[in-house]
C-alpha cells in the first residue's frame, strides 16, 4: 500500500526566508550561447561540463578562472558528461546516438554506437560501484547499462509508451534507479537479473524529472509540472509529496543531496530562477537563493563533498557554484 502525503502552509516559507541565501558564484563561459550544463567535478578539482549546443566538452579550472575547450564531433549535441578516476570523460553524444570517451591527453573521442536505431538520445549517464555506467535514453524509451571494459551496451525498453527516461541514480548496491519524465512514474533495475519496474506515483499529474538519494535509502524526486518535491521509500512503498516554495509554476528542475542529507533543487519557473534547501530530518525548506545571472534554468547538479559545494551550469550560459551552509 503507498500512503500520500502533503504537507501545505506558510510557515515553511517563511523559516526559508529567515535563512541567508547561500553564496553563489558564477563564470560567464566564454563560448556564447551554447547550453553550459551537467557539470562534474574530478580528482584534481576541475569542473568539467559540456556545451549542449556547442559540440564541445570543456572544463573550469575555479582557481584562475581559466576554461579549457575540446571540440567533439560535430553533431554530437553532448547532454550530460561524468569524470573515471583514470581521467576520461564519458559523454552523451544525445544528438548522434552514442556514448563517447574523451582521452584529455590526447583530445581523441571513441565513440561507442548504441546498439539498437530506435536508442537514438542517450541522455544521462552515471557511475555504477563497479564502474560500469547506466543511462537515460529519453525520446527512445530505455534505460541502458554499458561496460567500459568491453564496450558492451545493453538497452533495457520501458514498457510504458513515450515514458522518457531522464534523471537517473545508482544506490550503493548497484541498483539504478530512474525518473519517467513522461509520465508519473520512477524506473528501477535489478542489477542481476536486469528486469526493469515501473513504479506508478499517486497523482496522475505527477512528472518527475531528477532524482536523488538519502543514506536511509529514500529515493526523492522533484515533480517538474505540479510543482513538488517527493519522497519514494523503497521499503515500503509510500510516497510524500511537499509542495515546493515556488507553487505550481516553480518546475524544479536540477537536484542533488548534500553530505547532511539535506535536498538541493532549482526552481526555474521564477525569474530569476532559485536554489532552495530542503531538510528531511525537519520536513522543511530552510534555504532559498536567487541565482544572480537569473539562471534561464539549471538542468543538473553535482554535489562536491570535499569542497561542500554544489555545481551547475545555467542557461544564462554560465558554470555557477554554491556554497552551501554547515
Amino acid at each position: 500500500m503507498r500512503i500520500v502525503s502533503y504537507f501545505f502552509g506558510g510557515l515553511l516559507l517563511i523559516a526559508a526566508a529567515l535563512w541567508p541565501p547561500v553564496e553563489i558564484t558564477e563564470w560567464e563561459v566564454p563560448w556564447p550561447n551554447t547550453r553550459p550544463r551537467d557539470p562534474y567535478v574530478d580528482r584534481e578539482g576541475r569542473v568539467w561540463f559540456v556545451g549542449q549546443r556547442g559540440d564541445y566538452a570543456a572544463y573550469l579550472d575555479p582557481a584562475t578562472g581559466k576554461f579549457t575547450r575540446f571540440d567533439l564531433p560535430e553533431g554530437t549535441g553532448p547532454h550530460n558528461l561524468i569524470v573515471d578516476d583514470s581521467g576520461f570523460v564519458w559523454i552523451a553524444g544525445n544528438r548522434a546516438a552514442y556514448i563517447g570517451r574523451l582521452d584529455p591527453r590526447t583530445g581523441e573521442v571513441k565513440r561507442y554506437p548504441m546498439p539498437d536505431p530506435a536508442a537514438r538520445d542517450p541522455h544521462t549517464l552515471v557511475f555504477a560501484p563497479d564502474g560500469t555506467i547506466w543511462f537515460t535514453v529519453q525520446g527512445g524509451n530505455f534505460v541502458g547499462h554499458f561496460n567500459p571494459a568491453d564496450g558492451a551496451i545493453r538497452l533495457l525498453k520501458v514498457p510504458t509508451p513515450r515514458a522518457r527516461p531522464y534523471g537517473i541514480l545508482v544506490d550503493p548496491s548497484g541498483r539504478p534507479w530512474a525518473t519517467a519524465f513522461g509520465t508519473n512514474k520512477l524506473l528501477t533495475v535489478d542489477p542481476a537479473t536486469m528486469k526493469l519496474e515501473e513504479i506508478t506515483l499517486p497523482r496522475a499529474e505527477a512528472r518527475p524529472r531528477r532524482l536523488a538519494r538519502t543514506s536511509d535509502g529514500a529515493i526523492w524526486y522533484v515533480d517538474y509540472a505540479g510543482g513538488y518535491l517527493g519522497r519514494y521509500d523503497p521499503a515500503s512503498g509510500n510516497v510524500q509529496e511537499w509542495p515546493v516554495p515556488g507553487g505550481e509554476g516553480a518546475r524544479p528542475y536540477g537536484m542533488a543531496v548534500d553530505d547532511q542529507d539535506r535536498l538541493w533543487f532549482v526552481e526555474t519557473g521564477p525569474d530569476p530562477n532559485r536554489l532552495v534547501g530542503f531538510d528531511p530530518k525537519t520536513a522543511e525548506f530552510f534555504s532559498i537563493t536567487e541565482i544572480p545571472s537569473g539562471g534561464g534554468a539549471v538542468r543538473h547538479m553535482f554535489f562536491h563533498a570535499p569542497t561542500r559545494t554544489l555545481w551547475f551550469g545555467t542557461d544564462a550560459n554560465t558554470i555557477a557554484r554554491a556554497r552551501l551552509p554547515e
